[in-house]
């Protein structure tokens, strides 16, 4: 049997066959293959770069917007006027008529709250104050309040805070007098007053100059 003719277009295609087999196999080799073609893993730093991962606190070299606003926290720890817990309750308290001060025509007299009580606590503004009888019937009108600025006085256990009570002496002003059994004195924003005996005489209930004047509560004794 003779031997099979090879076409001419065929001898030309197997030299272009072993040319682009050759072409892959070097191709390969470049990219890490070895020579079966396996492609082999580089140990180096991949050529992609990889952000780092958000940790959610800002890196030093962070900069705001100078277009947004910013704000600081000036808040601090919240203070209280009298951080002593609050105002002085009537029951706290003890109230008496401190030593008189004699001024010219006037008769001035202390009205003198202690802290009576296990904690501080704070006193502001005016007393309430009305002299009364033996029966408890008040005489002459409630005081008038002198144009002062309160401020508050903080008592500690055991101290005294004190607001004045003036009046005209009756000799001079020819007001109408009574002798009062009792004071009573009601502490600032308190509605439970506190008696005290009357021992100072003659106090103006009516008619000419028969005003009283009430002071606010300043630290002390007024003595």
């Amino acid at each position: 049997m003779g031997r099979a003719r090879v076409s001419p277009s065929l001898h030309r295609a197997i030299p272009l066959l072993s040319t682009v087999a050759l072409l892959s196999a070097l191709t390969a080799c470049g990219d890490g293959g070895d020579s079966t073609g396996a492609v082999k893993t580089s140990a180096g730093p991949s050529s992609r770069t990889t952000a780092p991962a958000t940790t959610g606190t800002a890196s030093p070299t962070t900069q705001l917007d100078s277009n947004e606003p910013t704000s600081v926290d000036t808040t601090g720890p919240a203070t209280q006027t009298g951080s002593s817990g609050g105002r002085c309750h009537t029951s706290e308290l003890r109230a008496s008529i401190g030593r008189p001060s004699p001024g010219a025509g006037q008769r001035n007299f202390p009205i003198v709250l202690t802290n009576t009580g296990d904690r501080t606590c704070g006193v502001r503004g005016y007393p309430g104050a009305a002299f009364v009888d033996g029966s408890g019937k008040q005489l002459g009108p409630d005081p008038k309040r002198s144009p002062d600025s309160p401020t508050t006085v903080t008592l500690t256990p055991g101290r005294s805070a004190w607001a004045g009570l003036t009046f005209a002496s009756p000799e001079i002003s020819g007001a109408r007098t009574a002798r009062p059994a009792a004071l009573l004195v009601t502490p600032p924003d308190e509605r439970d007053p506190l008696k005290v005996a009357w021992t100072a005489g003659e106090v103006p209930v009516a008619g000419n100059e028969s005003s009283v004047f009430l002071t606010v509560v300043q630290p002390g004794t007024g003595g």
